[in-house]
């Protein structure tokens, strides 16, 4: 039997809770909840690493970030990855992309057939834009928050254009079972809304995020790391977190113009590739195991599901197992994720090995319990998200829950060790300039 068309839609930055499925009150995505009312919502669904490039490369490979050394923005695949299209072809797929992957390097197709459009800076290239600058990425401390407001940005004409050849490509796909993966920028910053949808919101809307008393000092360096060194005003505040939403907003549209030209009988995922803080704790952007940075939206319509929810914890490299399993291929013993069909509840494992740390940092997510090991420098931070959402309680003067989970984190991987080959593969990528 021929198997199912396949399509994946991956967002950039999109936390779980900012969608009108998961109960926000506000942010508005009602083509995302068609799809939600559809299939399943894995509402304790997490990113194995909240930064762009090693959580894409985790789940294109159905990796761990350790497992194939993924540990910065700076990383390019190894040619030796094997990803969904490698996976699928012997499954007989055709395997697409349409827009953002971030991958870097030559090998920009890491086993897909063909693009359909390529990345933002090869985009950019033949857009007419200027290209971006060094001296772009050296911004003012919390520039990238305060840069808000309304506009025609890139990333909205980048995201419009992926869609614009993904639905053509939907219209001819060819004879053989398809995987078409789209990918989108927002609501990636800078926080520039079409405004359109930036008109959607009110800023008196907006419940200012909670901050804890007393900052753990690893919270503190990854905030310096990333300028979010200076308070900013309610006013900033709120007009950056409903330029956020407007954000989420544009993406629900695209997504919306995407899905009216896919067939009822296509399985679907939409994920995202991380959260964002929206200042909680006082941190913008990602790079900490909180739950805005790492708890991610997580929706897969197949016709084997019963629609409705599931509290299973599940990740990323949960991806490529579904995938195989939908295409009709056996498990892979080498895959450490499992099928998404058949969704069971297991510990779900974090990394951040990159910018404003100076050691790596993991997180073990089990039942209510959240342990973040940062070296053995660090005091590690432990949360019961069930009891305390806001994480501001660290129960980390617990030792023998301490012990029991850093136990139970050691299972998985050696984080000592781990941190070491981190420091050790990103000095060398450094040396060799």
């Amino acid at each position: 039997m021929r198997p199912p068309n396949i399509v994946v839609v991956l967002s950039d930055e999109h936390t779980a809770a900012a969608a009108g499925w998961a109960g926000h009150p506000h942010v508005q995505t009602p083509h995302l909840d068609r799809l939600a009312a559809q299939g399943v919502s894995f509402d304790r669904a997490y990113t194995n690493s909240p930064m762009c490039v090693p959580s894409r490369l985790s789940l294109m490979a159905g990796q761990y970030v350790h497992q194939i050394g993924a540990w910065d923005n700076g990383v390019i695949p190894d040619p030796s990855y094997r990803t969904w299209g490698h996976h699928l072809h012997a499954a007989g797929y055709t395997s697409v992309i349409a827009g953002r992957t971030h991958f870097n390097g030559p090998g920009r197709l890491l086993g897909f057939d063909r693009r359909l459009t390529d990345d933002l800076d090869f985009w950019l290239d033949h857009s007419g834009r200027p290209p971006r600058r060094t001296a772009d990425w050296r911004r003012p401390t919390n520039s990238h928050v305060t840069e808000q407001g309304t506009g025609d940005h890139v990333h909205t004409q980048h995201d419009a254009a992926a869609t614009d050849a993904a639905v053509e490509f939907l219209r001819d796909p060819g004879e053989d079972p398809f995987l078409l993966y789209v990918g989108y920028m927002h609501p990636h910053f800078p926080l520039v809304a079409p405004p359109e949808f930036r008109a959607l919101y009110d800023p008196a809307d907006v419940e200012l995020p909670a901050v804890a008393d007393d900052q753990h000092p690893v919270i503190s360096l990854l905030r310096h790391g990333f300028r979010n060194d200076e308070p900013l005003t309610e006013e900033q505040i709120r007009e950056a977190t409903v330029c956020y939403w407007a954000l989420i907003s544009h993406l629900d549209h695209q997504i919306g113009r995407l899905l009216a030209a896919v067939p009822d009988d296509t399985v679907v995922v939409y994920t995202s590739d991380h959260g964002e803080m929206a200042g909680h704790q006082g941190i913008w952007q990602k790079q900490c195991f909180y739950e805005p940075a790492v708890r991610i939206p997580l929706l897969l319509r197949h016709p084997s599901l019963q629609p409705g929810r599931s509290a299973a914890h599940v990740s990323l490299i949960d991806v490529l197992p579904t995938l195989r399993d939908v295409a009709g291929l056996a498990p892979d013993a080498a895959l450490p994720g499992q099928t998404l069909l058949e969704a069971e509840d297991i510990p779900v494992l974090s990394e951040y090995h990159a910018q404003g740390m100076v050691d790596g940092g993991f997180m073990l997510k089990t039942g209510p319990w959240k342990y973040c090991y940062y070296g053995s420098e660090h005091a590690p931070q432990v949360f019961n998200v069930e009891d305390d959402p806001q994480e501001l309680y660290d129960l980390s003067g617990e030792t023998a829950l301490v012990r029991r989970l850093d136990a139970e984190l050691r299972l998985l991987l050696d984080p000592d060790a781990t941190d070491a080959r981190a420091k050790s593969d990103q000095a060398a990528r450094l040396s060799r300039g």
